[in-house]
C-alpha cells in the first residue's frame, strides 16, 4: 500500500485554492444577480470586442450552447447584442451595449478587491515571485499538450517536436500563458 503525499499537497492545494476563488467570486456575482460565467463573458467580450458565439466559447471553455444561454441571458439585461457577420449570415458577433460599461467597472472593482484579499499579508516580491513561477507553471502545461508526448526541458518547453523538429521555446510559452490570462 502506498503512502500518501505529506500536506501540504501541491496538486491539492493548488485545487482547493482555485475552488475557494470560485466560490468568492460567485459569491459577489450573486450580489449583482449575475454569476461568474456571466462575469467572464463580459470581460472576454470588453477585451475583444465582436468574437463570435463560437469563439468565445472556445475561450471559456464552454459549449457554444452554454454562449447562447448566456447571450441570451444578458442580451435580456441589454448588456449584449448580437450583431450579424458582415462576411457570414450564419454568424453572431457579440458586442457590450452601452449598458454593460457601470457593470464593467463594478466587476473591475470587485477583481481588485479579490487580488487584494488574495495578496494580503503577502510581500509584493513574494506576490511577484508567486505570479511568475503560477505562469511557469501554466505555461509547462499548456507545452504539454502540444509536445505529443516528447520529452519537455526545465522550462517546460518541448525538447524536440515529434519528427524531429524543435518546438516553441519555454519563452514562447511563457508568453501564450500570459495571453491567455487574458
Amino acid at each position: 500500500m502506498s503512502q500518501l503525499p505529506a500536506e501540504p499537497d501541491l496538486l491539492l492545494l493548488l485545487h482547493d485554492v482555485a475552488r475557494l476563488l470560485r466560490l468568492e467570486i460567485d459569491r459577489r456575482a450573486r450580489l449583482h444577480g449575475m454569476n461568474r460565467a456571466q462575469w467572464a463573458m463580459l470581460i472576454k467580450l470588453a477585451r475583444h470586442p465582436g468574437l463570435s458565439q463560437k469563439d468565445l466559447a472556445e475561450l471559456l471553455e464552454v459549449e457554444p450552447m452554454s454562449v447562447a444561454r448566456l447571450t441570451d441571458r444578458l442580451a435580456a439585461r441589454n448588456l449584449v447584442e448580437r450583431r450579424a457577420d458582415p462576411r457570414d449570415r450564419r454568424i453572431w458577433r457579440l458586442h457590450l451595449t452601452e449598458a454593460a460599461r457601470p457593470l464593467l467597472a463594478e466587476i473591475e472593482a470587485q477583481r481588485g478587491a479579490v487580488a487584494a484579499l488574495i495578496g494580503s499579508g503577502l510581500a509584493p516580491e513574494t506576490m511577484d515571485t508567486l505570479v511568475g513561477e503560477l505562469l511557469r507553471i501554466k505555461a509547462t502545461l499548456l507545452g504539454a499538450g502540444r509536445c505529443g508526448g516528447a520529452a519537455h526541458d526545465e522550462t517546460g518547453a518541448c525538447a524536440a517536436a515529434p519528427g524531429g523538429m524543435a518546438a516553441a521555446s519555454g519563452d514562447d510559452t511563457t508568453a501564450q500563458a500570459e495571453q491567455e490570462m487574458v
